[in-house]
């Protein structure tokens, strides 16, 4: 009987202390899911414990901060690359709570994660992600969507591409100044793996909008990016786009 019962073991002790008032002993539960997936196998990770994590996202920061760094080195628990979706639920939850450092934890294990799926499932599954962030009603959901984008274009196909293109516009003139923000501050990172065509256009129109921002910060953050942006023009692009930018903040 032990034999049938002890596979069911590390989940239901988890489900007990994950529920327990004590968070100590609650983050020590999330600090032991590598050694709880093991216990379980591959399967039983993907269908019980993944899903168990995706709905248990009501806790202290500091649990849901190990969660978000947890799962973002668990692509080998859950069999590898070809199930590394499984992992975007939990994830794409936690990139929308009100906590900055979990969202931006969230944001990093699923940039992680995308580094590594193949590039059918960021199709299928990662470049859903993005647009469902980026269209999120509370502005914690679009701040996370920014920094998500280059991982996701570069696998995208055409349309997407120009969907994509599109959507970081449409954050970059967002009504809350915090969405801006994040969006002038990943600028140069998106643009890096924008087609030159499309830089010289479309990224540098969003540059320029960004520069004369009627808040403070989200100009200093779009200045910030000259640099990054200056190493993907080429020189005479430099002298038209970036340097009259320089010039006007040197004076201001």
């Amino acid at each position: 009987m032990a034999m049938v019962d002890e596979p069911l073991y590390p989940i239901a002790v988890l489900i007990d202390e994950l529920k327990n008032e004590d968070i100590q002993l609650r983050l020590n539960s999330i600090r032991r899911l590598s050694t709880i997936a093991r216990a379980l196998g591959e399967e039983r990770t993907r269908k019980e414990l993944i899903p168990f994590l995706s709905e248990n996202n009501d806790d202290e920061d500091e649990v849901l901060l190990a969660m978000a760094e947890e799962l973002g080195v668990f692509i080998p628990y859950v069999g590898g690359v070809e199930h590394a979706h499984v992992l975007l639920p939990p994830l794409e939850t936690l990139s929308t709570v009100e906590e900055t450092c979990v969202r931006d934890k969230a944001v990093e294990s699923l940039c992680r994660i995308g580094a590594q799926m193949k590039e059918n499932d960021i199709v299928d599954y990662f470049i859903a992600v993005v647009k469902r962030l980026a269209a999120g009603e509370w502005f914690t959901a679009r701040v996370s969507s920014c920094g998500l984008f280059h991982i996701a274009y570069p696998s995208a196909t055409d349309p997407l591409k120009t969907e994509l293109r599109t959507i970081y516009g449409q954050l970059c003139q967002d009504d809350m100044p915090m969405v801006r923000r994040a969006a002038a501050s990943n600028l140069g990172k998106f643009a890096a793996t924008v087609e030159q065509s499309h830089l010289k256009t479309e990224i540098m129109s969003i540059f320029d909008d960004l520069t004369q921002d009627d808040q403070d910060s989200v100009r200093l953050l779009a200045v910030e990016g000259c640099a990054a942006l200056g190493k993907l023009l080429e020189p005479q692009d430099c002298v038209a786009h970036i340097l009259p930018v320089i010039v006007n903040f040197s004076q201001v």
